[in-house]
């Protein structure tokens, strides 16, 4: 109940305040925008009906979330509470830059004697317009920074805002990185463009004036995130942040994809002009300039963010653990090249088809396409998939743990998938050809559609056999590491009603059958030679040991686990705030449920944050591609 209030008071608070400071800002500019006597009593209207409206609703909803915040810890330290003042901060200082943005980008179109509407952001406003929107949202998000210095300096409790301000520095990171990489785009693209001598007198000149707006602005803000980003890393809570680790990922992998992809457009056009595509070489100048200004800002990404991705591998000490974040990277990246080379020996095994059935089409395209993919695709998925084979072909620990990975069984599967989806559509399609042959119905190119057909099924075939022959080894592996040490791995279990020592019995053969397991009564002697690396404990023991037993076990110097059992009055708490929500439900006369104690989240789920993220951020970069098509048409 009390999120659910939270969230409404916040939302209201931060939509109320959003409606007044835009409404300001409208009443200011009417005021100094000459352009606007005409329709001045309309817009005099609507900006005082904001104010009027949201002043009163902001001030009873956020004089309420200060008043229960002063109050009540719990408050004060709630997440909501932390997204809401970094949210505004985002939502008032994002402006300031943006208006920072149109009235620089003016100034320098001005000084380059170009008309200022060619401004990239901002160009139908005035310096006045920009100042009004500047002194606002920079007064609102002072008075906010200040109560948020004030929270953090009276905080008992840190990490929801800890968790709350990584992101809030990631959003400022990743922004000014899309400023930066937008604007050398920019700059590379009119280079291109100048170099072919078709620039004359004004047109176009914009673009790099835009393209030093979008760098002065965006690269301190980059760099000033990035490096209180860096500086944090003293911090195990920010090193270790799977916010971080999904970032990483993201800049990483969407760097090598978008590299990969222009280099395979670069090659394709480097192809066709070779094979004689009828342009000349100035119009081929300025066809590479597109896919050389994308390729290059994200390949300094790739090469930058891929070095610390690597850095922050490092950082885990769990070589279990670290060796499957590398190996989530990899097999990534294994999947997209693949797929690159299965459609690229697809299509030249296709225009073998047709030149073999003498089918008349244009033949530069398709052997173009062909290769730039093979070009792009083999290498990387050689580069990846063979370091990951040659892991899983290791003994030891370290190939047992790689070959038993979910992320690997993952990759395989899909693979398998694939080619069986894949082959299973190619023999329809080639059953269904011969039949409707033999029926007598229209075939068109009958032998190039076969063939073109038992090409692409006998590629899926290979595809699932070599994928399948990769995890008949991965099982058949007789270096069984892990197998080994369970079977030297003996728990002692402490049995007192005679049905918990068969409850644990049943469950180890089910997930654990090669550990030892050892059964005795705790109300008997423990002799003197039993041995154990771990014990298993029922609750009601753990609360109420037998002094026989409480003797050995001060002795032992392993690992205890304790199960919950149906004890009377026993309930295991997961952490300080269950047992306090507990309690005071039993004040208040409820009934609780026996808590289970906390799982240990299992190793491969940070797979699951690492997509999230990556599904995410990736909004972003299609934001950035799409403004880099429309402005490029690539």
């Amino acid at each position: 109940m009390k999120t659910i209030r939270r969230l409404y008071f916040y939302a209201v608070s931060i939509i109320s305040i959003e409606v007044v400071m835009w409404g300001i800002i409208s009443l200011l500019r009417s005021m100094f925008n000459a352009r606007q006597v005409v329709d001045s009593a309309s817009t005099l209207a609507q900006a005082l009906s904001l104010i009027l409206v949201g002043v009163p609703i902001f001030l009873i909803h956020w004089l309420w979330a200060q008043r229960v915040s002063a109050g009540d810890d719990e408050e004060k330290t709630a997440s909501l509470r932390a997204i809401f003042l970094y949210g505004i901060l985002l939502g008032t200082l994002i402006p300031v830059v943006q208006n920072t943005l149109a009235l620089i980008n003016r100034i320098f179109l001005a000084s380059a004697n170009l008309y200022t509407y060619r401004a990239i952001v901002g160009g139908t406003q005035t310096w006045m317009d920009n100042l009004i929107a500047l002194v606002i949202n920079l007064l609102i998000a002072a008075y906010f920074w200040n109560i948020l210095k004030e929270e953090w300096r009276t905080l008992t409790e840190t990490e929801n805002y800890a968790d709350i301000r990584r992101l809030y520095r990631f959003v400022w990171a990743l922004y000014g990185l899309l400023m930066v990489v937008y604007g050398a785009q920019q700059a590379l693209d009119y280079a291109f463009t100048l170099s072919t001598g078709t620039v004359l007198g004004m047109i176009g000149r914009e673009t790099v004036v835009n393209a030093i707006a979008l760098l002065v602005i965006g690269s301190p803000i980059w760099f000033f995130s990035w490096r209180i980003l860096q500086d944090g890393l003293a911090d195990p809570a920010e090193r270790d942040s799977y916010l971080r680790l999904g970032i990483l990922y993201l800049l990483s992998l969407g760097g090598v994809i978008i590299v990969l992809t222009a280099g395979g457009n670069l090659i394709y056009m480097l192809l066709r002009f070779a094979f004689g595509d009828g342009k000349s070489f100035t119009d081929f100048l300025q066809d590479i300039g597109g896919p050389i200004s994308i390729g290059v800002p994200f390949a300094v990404i790739w090469a930058y963010y891929g070095s610390w991705l690597g850095r922050q591998f490092s950082f885990d000490e769990n070589i279990t653990r670290r060796a499957g974040k590398q190996r989530l990277y990899f097999y990534i990246l294994s999947f997209l090249g693949l797929a690159a080379t299965f459609f690229a020996i697809a299509s030249l095994l296709s225009v073998v088809v047709d030149l073999v059935t003498e089918k008349s089409y244009l033949f530069d395209a398709p052997v173009s396409s062909a290769l730039a993919a093979l070009a792009v695709g083999l290498p990387l998925w050689l580069m990846t998939w063979r370091p990951m084979q040659a892991q899983a072909l290791e003994e030891g620990s370290v190939g047992d743990h790689a070959r038993r990975s979910v992320i690997r069984k993952t990759y395989l599967y899909l693979a398998l998938f694939v080619a069986v989806i894949g082959g299973m559509a190619s023999a329809g399609g080639l059953i269904f050809t011969l039949i409707n042959a033999a029926l007598g119905g229209s075939t068109g190119d009958f032998a190039n559609s076969v063939l073109n057909t038992l090409q692409t099924l006998a590629l899926f075939v290979v595809l699932l056999l070599y994928h399948l022959s990769a995890l008949r080894r991965d099982g058949a592996a007789r270096a069984d590491v892990l197998e080994e040490k369970q079977a030297h791995f003996r728990v002692l279990v402490f049995d007192h009603d005679g049905q918990f020592g068969e409850s644990v019995k049943a469950m180890f053969a089910k997930r654990a059958p090669k550990v030892q397991l050892t059964v005795v009564n705790a109300s008997v002697q423990i002799a003197d030679d039993v041995k154990a690396d771990a014990i298993v404990l029922p609750a009601s023991l753990a609360v109420n040991t037998p002094k026989n037993v409480e003797a050995w076990i001060r002795s032992f110097g392993g690992n205890r686990l304790i199960v919950s059992d149906e004890a009377a009055g026993v309930f295991w708490m997961n952490d300080f705030g269950q047992a306090a929500d507990s309690a005071k439900a039993m004040a208040e006369g409820q009934d609780i449920r026996p808590q289970s104690p906390k799982r240990i989240t299992p190793v491969w789920t940070y797979v699951a944050y690492v997509f999230a993220a990556l599904f995410a951020c990736q909004l972003l970069f299609m934001l950035l591609m799409f403004g880099v098509s429309v402005v490029t048409g690539f």
